[in-house]
């Protein structure tokens, strides 16, 4: 799909540049070139296509519709929609609240706050991209298991006390709010959409893929895949751990990943370094420390902790 961009990015780095193919950076250079391209076109058309599906959704809907369910099928749900809020961690967390004021338990509320950094619309679009479709629905397979399963356990050790704020319920039902757009409309709100995601992340896309190149350019393969390939039983554990102190969102993360599985390091590996990125990091436990006592945050990070591991592990297992 995108080979005529790989030849003339390969053309403008070793031909106009006159770089030598085999040096640290030319190969660097090429690789920045070619990637940041490849995940602007991927980002562009699947978020306008993911926000233009959106316009059919609305957040009231959505809460409306949770509000009363089972708990399970609530996990379920909410995971689901998880999937079409273009949320990082912090930002999914204002959603939360208002969840929790629509009087949805406590479970259902956190299966969303997992399932929304990991199964962004960014994270897929990047994933399709570079590791193609199995991969993906594998991905977003179990990032919706860990999404489910942490926030049904949550959910069932009723810890409604660990909440530090005062929640005031919405007093009566909540109202299906109808949207009527025109299909214009729908369109033009897609595009500016799409257009301030851009604005936000192209840093972030520019970052990720300036250290993935200098990665690949630079660092020797031996050196990756002698502390993350492997069947070394650490490489998953010490991967989320690493992830943990970052933040950044998957656009800014993903070009390590797939360098990084590049210079072989295991995909499950890279992935739950991802996922430990997105879903768990230190300012979304700052900003959840203000809201939620320390024991259920320790917990919340346990849980999806120890899922991410999980994911990891399978992944190296099966890929």
């Amino acid at each position: 799909m995108f080979d005529w961009w790989e030849r003339l990015s390969g053309r403008v780095v070793f031909e106009l540049f006159t770089l030598q193919r085999d040096s640290h950076s030319g190969e660097a250079l090429h690789f920045f070139l070619y990637d940041t391209l490849k995940i602007f076109m991927l980002l562009a058309v699947i978020i306008f296509a993911v926000t233009f599906l959106r316009t059919y959704c609305n957040t009231e809907k959505v809460r409306l519709y949770l509000q009363g369910k089972s708990e399970l099928s609530g996990n379920i749900l909410a995971a689901l929609f998880g999937i079409i809020t273009p949320f990082c961690s912090c930002s999914a967390i204002p959603l939360f609240l208002g969840f929790m004021q629509a009087r949805i338990p406590m479970g259902i509320t956190f299966s969303f706050l997992i399932s929304a950094p990991l199964n962004n619309e960014i994270a897929i679009a990047m994933l399709f991209g570079l590791f193609g479709i199995k991969v993906t629905a594998i991905y977003i397979g179990f990032g919706l298991f860990v999404a489910i399963l942490g926030g049904y356990i949550i959910g069932k050790l009723r810890l409604e006390s660990y909440v530090l704020i005062p929640i005031t319920p919405m007093q009566g039902e909540l109202e299906d709010v109808k949207i009527s757009l025109s299909m214009m409309q729908r369109i033009r709100e897609s595009w500016e959409y799409t257009l301030d995601i851009f604005k936000k992340i192209y840093l972030y896309v520019i970052t990720g893929v300036g250290i993935g190149a200098f990665i690949h350019g630079y660092v020797p393969a031996d050196f990756i895949a002698a502390y993350t390939g492997g069947d070394s039983w650490y490489s998953v554990p010490l991967a989320v751990l690493l992830g943990i102190p970052m933040y950044s969102n998957a656009a800014g993360v993903m070009p390590l990943v797939e360098v990084l599985t590049q210079k072989g390091m295991l995909l499950g590996s890279a992935l739950s370094f991802m996922m430990a990125v997105t879903a768990l990091s230190l300012p979304e436990a700052m900003i959840l420390s203000r809201i939620l006592h320390v024991r259920l945050i320790a917990l919340f990070f346990t849980i999806v902790g120890l899922g991410i591991m999980g994911v990891g592990f399978i992944f190296n297992a099966i890929l």
